[in-house]
């Protein structure tokens, strides 16, 4: 079927305007990158951050007044362990327009961030740096410490890197890994191997069930797999949706029940592992504690 001829017109008028603003955009942000005259190599004095794992590295290492804004979901208590303290920034939803009117000198994103975003605002000259995700407590190490050379915080990012450590030294000791772990989430996802989930379980001194299955990345469990395999302990993230949802069916059905019932279930907030922090140890000391508890209870 074809579109009205209105709705076509108004999809060709917003088009040309937002290249009327993308060229007027270009032209206004030569003229703020020649009038700042501001050094490549310069401490950075206005960052903006869209990207919830990069704001919540930003917030932990940037010096005070340095981080201007950060992204919406920062401010999200289920996704961000540092969402009180995001609200002491200016929020933003990641729209080049906002963030150039911001008229920051350096912007964080991560590498699945809002790609038209970014590549606009590289357009218009804008700094723009990228994280990948982290996979591994070797990835938040070096994140902290590249976000420290970034933001010229190195001793802070130091700080960071050597409290992580301490945190997982002191897990070390309290290892399991006769216990295997299934972390099961909506819509029967797992974590397995090379993902950062799969690095708390290990640090936690346990076995991973999904890795043991030869599984990597994040993959559906299918709910026969998991009851055949038997693991000790079932982790989930603790999320609930407001109202009924086929992505939590697994969850009440009668199988998974009794395998929780059985086992025992630990809930580890998202927001402990969806960014790679020193507050991912907190993850590790949840699971630790989990296994502790039920290490006196292990089937034969």
């Amino acid at each position: 079927m074809q579109e009205s001829r209105p709705a076509t017109s108004a999809k060709m008028a917003m088009a040309r305007s937002r290249s009327l603003w993308l060229g007027v955009a270009v032209a206004a942000g030569s003229l703020f990158l020649a009038a700042s005259g501001a050094p490549a190599g310069e401490t950075p004095k206005r960052v903006v951050s869209m990207n919830v794992c990069t704001d919540q590295m930003a917030m932990l290492i940037a010096a005070a007044g340095q981080l201007h804004s950060v992204s919406y979901l920062a401010t999200d208590p289920a996704t961000s362990v540092l969402a009180d303290e995001a609200r002491h920034f200016v929020v933003n939803h990641g729209q080049a327009e906002e963030i150039f009117l911001m008229q920051p000198d350096l912007v964080l994103a991560g590498s699945y961030t809002t790609r038209a975003t970014v590549g606009l605002l590289r357009q218009l000259g804008i700094r723009v740096e990228e994280f990948q995700p982290e996979n591994s407590f070797n990835d938040v190490r070096a994140g902290l410490r590249r976000m420290g050379d970034i933001l010229d915080r190195r001793e802070r990012a130091e700080t960071l890197v050597s409290e992580l450590d301490r945190k997982l030294a002191e897990v070390k000791k309290q290892s399991h890994p006769n216990i295997t772990v299934a972390t099961y989430y909506a819509n029967s996802y797992t974590s397995g191997a090379g993902t950062l989930i799969d690095a708390v379980v290990a640090a936690s001194g346990l076995t991973n069930l999904a890795t043991k299955l030869g599984l990597t990345g994040t993959q559906q469990l299918p709910l026969e797999l998991l009851v055949m395999a038997k693991p000790d302990m079932l982790v989930d993230s603790e999320a609930h949706y407001t109202t009924p949802a086929l992505a939590q069916q697994t969850f009440i059905h009668p199988a998974y029940r009794t395998l929780a019932q059985e086992t025992g279930r630990v809930s580890v907030p998202a927001k402990y592992t969806i960014c790679g922090a020193p507050f991912t140890a907190i993850a590790v000391e949840m699971l630790t504690q989990a296994a502790a508890n039920h290490a006196g209870d292990v089937r034969p």
